[in-house]
């Protein structure tokens, strides 16, 4: 049996080396929340640790609501989540996820909350739990879904799973590495030429694409546009102009649309104007897929239906993956799939990606790609790297050690921690604290496969500042 029955939250300040903007907003600091949760499991205590940002106009883009207002609110439904879990019995943390899901959803209702916000709550809920559970029964993420120690009920989800398990559809040994797909924001300068005197970063570190790639030996990109096609276009042959000149023909890329339209057929023109740019020729064969080009509001509308498009390149969802029934409700639309983001959730990843593997299998076009939030460690990022490779993502956005000077500004004990067990993942840098070891473009995750959930047992969170949770 298992039940909550001790919780602490941390906040941690972090300020971005550089300007990123997303969307609607432009990030220069963040506030990063751990939660740590004690679950009593058969009998025993074991304490979970979840983490994320509370990134401001990602859940909700909202332009009219202040940054302030929707700190307040993200913390809100943590804590509405942790008082939903606190009665909760379950003999799995499948079983318990299902009941803390169906009543934080029931209180964002009442909320009148969305339900992407709604449940980034239910999910640190669910990694903390995940992470307890899986040190309890002393196996890694990868073992415990192949085993079903964890319970999943694949067609509770999605109906066409129904008599299958996780180790049916997920790969049956995680790739050890993945290609850093790194992020180019609106505002990230390309070449060394475009960073202004003031605006320059000295910590060690590249700032332009072109020194990044140098750098990091980088691979795999995701470009940000709007709906600016003529700056999308100058930008775009900036972009490619460099990225043959530093890879040759040996890169791929995603688009990433960031919600800017709200008319499906004027972003089909539009991406057919660009496609048909003489200038991008060589560029366009390296497209892996496009994400999120529409809005929210309408992406999953009746007329954002891709059908009349029957050369369109793969496109995929993001931030209108909200709820268990927004995959299949893409998938009639003619989307190829859709991201995993570990404040999505972690069973509804599992449940996506067994699903989408199961439309593979059947010869139709289903993907699932690994997208980013600036996650960065000691937690969150190792945490979702893990998720990644279990469900098979091989190609995964990367942005926190671009935006963020590594786990400069954690505790020097958590530093300590995470270079002690996770040397290969994390290297020293000249000024001393951890950086993202990014070589030859890719991440290398044995040490984050061998831990219960991504990162190692014991972290010291006593330097940090307390939040009340008030449950």
């Amino acid at each position: 049996m298992i039940q909550l029955v001790a919780s602490e939250l941390f906040r941690l300040p972090l300020r971005a080396r550089m300007p990123f903007r997303y969307g609607i907003v432009t990030m220069t600091e963040v506030s990063h929340v751990l939660l740590r949760l004690t679950f009593e499991i058969d009998g025993q205590r074991h304490s979970g640790v979840a983490a994320d940002h509370l990134p401001p106009k990602w859940f909700t883009k909202d332009p009219a609501r202040a940054l302030d207002e929707e700190i307040v609110e993200m913390l809100r439904v943590i804590r509405a989540a942790v008082a939903q879990a606190r009665p909760l019995r379950a003999a799995t943390p499948f079983q318990f996820w299902r009941e803390l899901y169906a009543a934080q959803a029931a209180w964002g209702r009442e909320q009148q909350l969305p339900p992407l916000l709604v449940h980034f709550g239910t999910s640190l809920v669910e990694r903390a739990l995940v992470d307890a559970f899986c040190q309890a029964k002393h196996q890694p993420l990868a073992a415990a879904l192949r085993e079903n120690l964890l319970g999943v009920d694949l067609g509770a989800l999605h109906a066409p799973l129904a008599g299958t398990s996780p180790r049916d559809w997920l790969p049956a040994r995680p790739p050890e590495t993945v290609f850093a797909r790194h992020t180019v924001g609106l505002l990230d300068p390309i070449e060394e030429g475009d960073i202004l005197p003031a605006d320059r970063v000295s910590d060690g570190l590249p700032q332009s694409l072109a020194d990044c790639v140098r750098f990091y030996g980088l691979r795999h990109f995701k470009i940000k546009i709007d709906a600016d096609v003529a700056r999308a276009r100058e930008r775009l042959q900036q972009i490619a102009g460099v990225l043959a000149r530093e890879c040759g023909a040996d890169y791929a890329f995603s688009l990433d649309g960031n919600e800017s339209f709200r008319d499906p057929a004027a972003f089909a023109s539009q991406l057919r104007a660009l496609l048909a740019e003489p200038g991008l020729r060589a560029f366009w064969p390296q497209l892996l897929f496009i994400e999120q080009p529409l809005h929210r509001d309408v992406a999953l509308a009746p007329a954002a239906d891709w059908s009349a498009w029957p050369d369109r390149p793969p496109i995929i969802i993001d931030e209108s993956d909200a709820e268990i029934g927004s995959l299949p409700a893409a998938l009639r639309l003619g989307y190829a799939g859709t991201s995993h983001k570990n404040c999505k959730g972690i069973f509804k990843g599992v449940a996506h990606a067994c699903l989408l593997a199961q439309r593979r299998a059947a010869g139709q076009p289903a993907m699932l790609s690994g997208e980013d939030l600036t996650n960065v460690g000691p937690v969150a990022l190792l945490q979702d790297l893990a998720m990644q490779a279990v469900l098979g993502v091989t190609s995964v956005e990367r942005n926190g050690h671009h935006y963020f000077a590594g786990l400069s500004q954690f505790p020097a004990a958590l530093q300590a921690h995470t270079l002690a067990h996770h040397g290969d993942l994390y290297t020293r840098s000249a000024a001393g604290w951890p950086r993202l070891d990014v070589r030859a473009g890719r991440l290398a995750l044995g040490s984050v496969l061998r831990a219960p959930f991504g990162c190692a047992p014991g972290l010291d969170l006593s330097a940090l500042e307390t939040v009340e949770l008030g449950v």
